[in-house]
């Protein structure tokens, strides 16, 4: 039984990838019979983040996450993102000596240039920085991992994605009597998402969006001829999924993007623009089109066989996620904090 602490600036009621997959992850390793400690934003007290008061940003301290990991007496340490938590977990393990992991979910550097004059360069040396003293830094894709190996991070660990193919299945569409076909986004309604380069093409049929965040009040207004269902999950978001022809993925800062293998699973193919995760998930594999022209993505997605968005969400599961994420731990520690070598760690079994 291993005891695993993760530290994350990322939890619920938040709506994101990087929730969805530290939940997945910690269901899973639960299931296998180890205790999981989550320190997140609603064990401090929190305020608004600016440009996105959705998101709670904790006032954390590193003598505050000294205690909790003295107290939990963990096998494992990690620490999810580079916020206010992820910094105090990480000063409080250098200090203790102990070894961590940590992951890399977002562009931060992109997603701040979007809304203030900081150049991307100085945020990925600080993030650079962040990373390097942990024994292995966990990225979404392969494409990301050589990315980030050309940027000078170390010690990268390619961590796949999963998909809860129970729930996200091919189902009753929502009856929303909308023209076809239907090409369908879910998103956080948020400017690094590049939606307006979806809603701005010239595309048959109806265009479909379901999500919230911050753009979503203008978005409606600039964008009336659009369906916008809100923030959808569980068997509603399955259904939704299952309402379209097509899955449009305009994001060009995402690193992965979990509604990639989740549209494929309900039997939906994607078009999407040649980025990190897109080229790992679809290239090559009959269940999307990539292209720097998504129109034409989105046209040509239409005549693919949705069983081929099946087949291809097979090689996603949270069990293999959370394989590679325990191998990660067991060799940090069998290193005394660093991994071997980096790149793809075999998922540990037993």
């Amino acid at each position: 039984m291993n005891r695993v602490f993760i530290a994350t600036d990322a939890w619920a009621p938040q709506i994101n990838g990087v929730v969805r997959t530290l939940a997945s992850l910690t269901d899973e390793l639960r299931r296998r019979g180890d205790v999981v400690r989550i320190v997140a934003p609603q064990d401090f007290r929190t305020f608004a983040c600016p440009t996105y008061p959705e998101i709670r940003l904790a006032l954390a301290h590193a003598r505050r996450l000294s205690a909790e990991i003295e107290a939990f007496a963990p096998t494992a340490i990690h620490i999810a993102t580079e916020g206010p938590i992820g910094l105090a977990a990480r000063r409080a393990a250098l200090r203790a000596g102990l070894p961590f992991t940590t992951s890399f979910h977002t562009r931060f550097p992109e997603y701040l240039r979007q809304r203030a004059p900081v150049p991307e360069s100085l945020t990925y040396a600080l993030l650079r920085r962040f990373h390097a003293p942990a024994a292995a830094c966990l990225v979404p894709t392969e494409a990301m991992r050589r990315e980030l190996a050309g940027r000078g991070f170390s010690n990268l660990v390619t961590w796949t994605r999963g998909v809860d193919r129970a729930l996200f299945r091919p189902a009753e569409p929502i009856g929303l009597d909308l023209p076809g076909p239907v090409f369908l986004t879910v998103s956080r309604i948020a400017p690094e998402k590049n939606l307006e380069a979806f809603l701005d093409l010239d595309l048959p049929g109806s265009k479909l969006v379901v999500g919230d965040g911050p753009l979503l009040p203008e978005l409606m207004r600039r964008y009336p001829k659009v369906h916008f269902a809100g923030a959808q999950t569980g068997e509603a978001l399955a259904r939704y999924y299952a309402s379209g022809d097509v899955f449009v993925f305009p994001s060009k800062t995402d690193t992965f993007g979990i509604v990639l293998i989740e549209a494929l699973a309900c039997g939906l193919p994607v078009a999407a623009y040649p980025q990190p995760g897109p080229l790992d998930v679809i290239a090559g594999t009959g269940a999307g089109r990539i292209d720097a022209d998504l129109r034409r993505a989105c046209l040509d997605a239409l005549s693919l066989d949705p069983a081929a968005a099946l087949a291809r969400s097979q090689a996603y599961s949270w069990e293999a996620c959370a394989d590679i994420f325990t191998a990660a731990s067991r060799a940090s520690l069998a290193g005394g904090g660093r991994t071997p070598r980096s790149g793809v760690l075999q998922p540990a079994h037993g």
